[in-house]
Formats: structure tokens, sequence, C-alpha cells
């Protein structure tokens, strides 16, 4: 017979509850699956004494995660505590050092040290495992790293964060504002009191670093992704979305341009035929282009402790099987450095909404402007609010929203355009500008 996996689990939140109880539940076919049992046989959290709805009767009780990490009784370390830094960053090298294998949920530690930890679980020969870190239950880490090994990946995009997807579709659904559904989210539990992490797009651009090294074999630098939040969505761009056959979704993209890999988080319009624009709620979703295969769209929970114990559980089932593979889908040694490309430089189409005073050549002036930067209009549509006549919103010189839907184009031109219409001081406030995705 062979001997059970020893597994050791620093940190019993949500998710380190669910994954012991996992285990248990699961035993007989994890055993049957894995080719040997696997047992939780210690565990450490902050507080031993809080109340915990778990049966830890037969688990040792460890007094920290360094200990924990350099016990000899175990073969796998757990790491489910989180933070960018200590004592995730110190227990994880210690359990690499000393030849044991981990598997964590962590992307910011990930994001920020994988490099460093990856070299050490290949320099001392255990597995370092991350699945439960992009997409909890999605296994885009594995379909990256193993199922598309022999495919060339020219773009990944998705939908990394559900926050951010749970108030961009009550926005649309119900017109309501971003500090309307950001305070439900709140209440609701989707969202921290503290929710900057989230809706400034920071969460999906270190999950997003991860995918790219995975798919371009690149280092893993968050600092070379742009990152733009949801903050300045407003309901009028969601129904003007709606209306010109798109809907708008926090993505993180990294794709393979000329240039370089272009790595970027922000709001994007999506045409309402795609996969992705599909995925409603606190749903996550990934979308592959590879070389040769139609697009591949992988949906499912990607929070939540159900969800990510199930993805921690496949990656300690993987090491009971013995599977080592590298982290990054290579060795360290050869994944590439990363720069970050421009945002100047992207080309693609944009959704600009600007409020324009309503007089004569008002719209002409400002489509000369874009024409000087050589940008082409796929559509123009000038709005008056509702229940004012034309002629007298024109006397009154008010504010009327004026919609343009470009051709593909470069940023940096967009913002030459928009710059010099603001000097005409033909328009009041800043132009909104969204970003297309394409198919």
């Amino acid at each position: 017979m062979v001997a059970p996996l020893r597994v050791g689990i620093a940190g019993l939140g949500t998710v380190g509850a669910a994954v012991v109880r996992l285990i248990e539940e699961q035993a007989r076919t994890l055993s049957a699956r894995s080719g040997r049992g696997i047992r939780v046989v210690a565990v450490t959290a902050r507080s031993k004494a809080k109340k915990r709805t778990l049966d830890l009767r037969g688990i040792d009780w460890v007094k920290s995660p360094l200990a924990l990490a350099n016990n000899p009784r175990i073969d796998c370390f757990v790491e489910l505590m989180g933070g960018s830094g200590e004592p995730a960053l110190s227990a994880i090298e210690a359990a690499l050092k000393n030849g044991k294998s981990v598997v964590t949920a962590n992307k910011a530690l990930i994001a920020k040290h994988g490099l460093r930890l990856a070299r050490a679980a290949e320099k001392h020969g255990g597995a370092l495992n991350f699945e439960a870190a992009v997409g909890a239950a999605i296994p885009v880490i594995k379909t990256l790293r193993e199922g598309l090994a022999g495919t060339g990946v020219n773009r990944v995009y998705g939908i990394l964060n559900g926050t951010c997807n749970y108030i961009l579709t009550r926005m649309e659904q119900e017109g309501l504002s971003f500090a309307e559904c950001l305070k439900d989210a709140q209440r609701l539990g989707y969202a921290e009191a503290n929710p900057s992490f989230d809706v400034d797009g920071h969460d999906t651009a270190q999950k997003l670093a991860i995918l790219a090294s995975l798919a371009f074999g690149t280092k893993v630098a968050q600092s070379a992704v742009y990152v733009e939040g949801i903050s300045s969505i407003a309901p009028e761009d969601l129904r003007a979305a709606d209306e010109l056959g798109y809907r708008v979704k926090l993505l993180g993209v990294a794709v393979r341009t000329p240039k370089g890999i272009e790595q970027r988080v922000h709001p994007t319009m999506v045409p309402k035929s795609s996969s992705i624009a599909q995925v409603m709620g606190v749903t996550n979703a990934v979308t592959i282009d590879g070389e040769g295969i139609p697009a591949i769209t992988l949906v499912g929970p990607g929070a939540g402790g159900a969800a990510t114990a199930s993805a921690v559980v496949a990656d300690i089932a993987d090491v009971a099987r013995g599977i080592r593979a590298k982290p990054f889908g290579r060795p360290v040694d050869r994944l590439r450095d990363t720069k970050k490309a421009p945002m100047e430089r992207h080309e693609g189409g944009y959704y600009i909404r600007l409020m324009a005073r309503d007089l004569p050549g008002t719209v002409a002036k400002i489509a000369t402007r874009l024409a000087k930067e050589k940008i082409s209009l796929e559509s123009v549509v000038q709005r008056h609010p509702e229940g004012v006549d034309a002629t007298d919103a024109a006397k009154k010189a008010s504010p009327v929203p004026v919609i343009l839907i470009t051709y593909a184009t470069s940023e940096d031109a967009i913002h030459r355009a928009l710059e010099a219409v603001q000097r005409d001081k033909v328009i009041s406030g800043r132009p909104q500008v969204i970003r297309i995705e394409k198919n």
C-alpha cells in the first residue's frame, strides 16, 4: 500500500475550512483517483480559540505557519492565509526548501513572488500549484499550462472579478448608478468595506499577470499591466452600449502584438453575440484564442469557499499523483522579460460619449478634429433629453450627449483628438472613453 499524502493547512477561514471538509467527504474518491489516500494531519491559524464548525480531532494544531512548513510529519503544505508578503512567503519558501510540495490560492503572492517561489520549487523538487489563485473553480491554469501546451496562444482575456461583474450587471439590468450597486454589493458580501482593490481593477491585474506568464512564456509582472477601474461607468453608457449591440464588462486582456505582449485591465465593450458578454452576476469567464483552434471560453464561479476549495483539492490530488509540472509551464530561466506596453500604442475601436453644446456646427467641428487624426467614425448619435424640443435646446445651447463609435485607431490619436475638442470649448466636462474588444 502507498502511504497517504499528509497535508498541513495554514489558514482556516472560509476556504481552509471548506478544504478540510472536502478532503474528509471525498476521501474514497480522492484515493481512487490519486492512487493513494489524502489526509489532513496538521493545521494552523491565527486563533486556536476561535469557534469553528470543524471536527479537528486527530489533527495536530501547530503554533505558526513557519512551524507547519518545517513539520516533518507533512508532505504537502497548503497556504490559505492570503497576503502578498509575510507570513505566507517565508512559510512557502521553507516548505519548498524542505522538499515539500505547496498548494496555494494566493494570487497576490504569486503575482509578486511567483518566480522566486517557482525557482525554489524547481531547485528542491516539490510542486508549486496555484489553480485556485485565478478563477477559483475554473481550470484555466491547467488549461494554459498543460491542456494547450502544444498550442500557441494569441490572446487570453476574461472577466476575472465577480464583484465588478455583479455591479455592471445590476447597473445594466436595473438602470442603477455605480454607487447604488456598490453599496448593495457590500451589503450582500460581494464587495469589501474598502472595495477599491476590486473596483479599481487591481485584483484583475494580479490574475491577468499570472495568466499572461502562462500563455506567453513571460515573467510575471503586475507592473506591466495597464489598469483602469469601473467607477466612471454611468447608466447612460450601459444604455448606449445595449442600443449599439454591446455590453460593458471589466476585462483583463493579454494579447500578442507586433510590439510585444500587451496587458491591460479596463472597462470594455464586447459584442452581445460573444460568449463573454453572456456572463452575468458574480460569475467569471476566461477566453483563450489559440492558433489553429476556435476560441475556448471557460465559465464558472470565480470565488467563494466551495469553488476555491474545489480547485485547491484538485491541486492536492495532483501532488498525490506525483505530478510535478513547471509552475509557469516552463523553467523560470526560460521565461522572457516583460515590458509594459504603452497604452498609447493600443489599437482598436472606441466608444466616446461627449456632452456637446447644442449649436450648429458643433458635431462637424468634433468630426473635423477626429478626421485630422485619421480617425474614422462607424456611427454618430446625438440625443436630446426626453421632453425637450430640439429647437429650444439649441437656443439655450444646452449640452446634449453625442455618442461616437470609431473604427480601429490608436489610443494616442484618440487622446490628441479629444484634447483638441476640449480646447475648442464645444463640450463640457471630460469625455467618456470605453475601448471596444471584438471577438
